[in-house]
């Protein structure tokens, strides 16, 4: 069975940095695509960053230039660097991925597109 295992969320001051990672263990397939989503107590998961089977990504304009989304294929690990924390960042954080290829930008990314899923690591922003 395909799982995923996310690391590396915690606790840190704003303009602090945090590096999350998310294992893929089960299949290793050519291609697939993979993105992390968070949700904020009391709001929606949303769409974070997105790397699809072409190799683009794409990124939620409010974490652009803050959060980098890096995916070392060879070992199916993705990871998303993020710099300059803002309090508004604190969310559990999930990534998700999918074995169907697929191209996807931040207006496409759906979280029905995504089968498998990990079981999320919270960050924690304070001011």
């Amino acid at each position: 069975a395909v799982q995923l295992v996310e690391s590396g969320g915690g606790s840190v001051q704003s303009g602090g940095s945090l590096r999350l990672s998310c294992v893929v263990s089960g299949y290793t397939p050519s291609n697939y695509v993979m993105a992390w989503f968070r949700q904020a107590p009391g709001k929606k998961r949303e769409g974070v960053a997105v790397f699809d089977s072409a190799g683009s990504t794409s990124y939620k304009d409010s974490v652009k230039g803050r959060f980098t989304l890096s995916h070392d294929s060879s070992k199916n690990i993705m990871y998303l660097q993020m710099n300059n924390l803002k309090p508004e960042d604190t969310a559990m954080y999930y990534c998700a991925a999918d074995l169907i290829p697929k191209r996807l930008t931040m207006a496409t990314l759906r979280e029905a597109l995504f089968n498998y899923w990990g079981q999320g690591t919270q960050v924690t922003v304070s001011s």
